[in-house]
């Protein structure tokens, strides 16, 4: 029977890992456009800013066809352990990056990779093993076909691994929009990253500050 314990995301117990958002892995992805992908590992990247988590970058043979980091994200952090694989697939069977992840003292893990059926999923896998929860960013993950990392989200699933969409994570560390973190600091998050959202509380606004109902436009 599967295990159905809701767990929730703990802000105070939990760590963002940031693995393998290469420049040149980003040019695999195919199971989103280039644009939306972008966004969503910038998404991803500034969880670690709005909640104050302890976060970790880290690649893999950059100087090679990998490539570094987007700029945007390393400038994010400039102070956040940085661990540069020089081979590893599996970022878990770097001893500087396990140091790191310990060090956090956490126990709980999101986490968003490229590609998701090795680099994601191997580390997810290693994770879970080691005794940690894991939450995979789904939309921060990339995969070369939809299918691939339909499979590997679904390997993940099965392992214990929680699956969840960037908005769900963000909304589990919130709880709360009168919470802090919450609605000051969670809507111009959305506004920057979610566009939909963003307009749906620009509409809002907009509408009470100079809105007026048209005639037939009532509830």
């Amino acid at each position: 029977m599967a295990n159905t314990t809701f767990e929730r995301i703990d802000k105070d117990n939990v760590v963002l890992l940031i693995v393998d958002h290469q420049i040149g892995l980003f040019q695999l992805v195919r199971d989103f456009q280039p644009d939306e992908f972008r966004n969503n590992i910038f998404a991803h990247a500034a969880i670690g800013k709005v909640f104050n988590l302890p976060t970790i970058l880290t690649t893999s043979s950059e100087t090679g066809p990998n490539g570094p980091l987007p700029k945007e994200i390393v400038d994010m952090y400039p102070d956040a352990p940085y661990i540069k694989r020089l081979g590893e697939v599996n970022a878990w069977d770097n001893a500087d990056f396990r140091k790191a992840v310990k060090a956090t003292g956490k126990k709980q893990v999101i986490m968003g990779g490229i590609v998701t059926d090795a680099c994601t999923a191997f580390l997810a896998l290693s994770l879970i093993q080691e005794g940690y929860t894991v939450f995979a960013n789904a939309e921060a993950s990339g995969a070369m076909s939809k299918q691939i990392a339909s499979d590997a989200n679904d390997r993940m699933r099965a392992a214990g691994v929680h699956v969840l969409s960037n908005f769900a994570v963000v909304c589990d560390l919130m709880r709360d929009w009168r919470n802090t973190p919450g609605s000051v600091e969670l809507l111009p998050y959305f506004d920057k990253y979610m566009a939909s959202y963003g307009y749906l509380a620009r509409g809002h606004a907009a509408a009470i500050d100079r809105g007026e109902i048209l005639p037939g436009e009532s509830e």
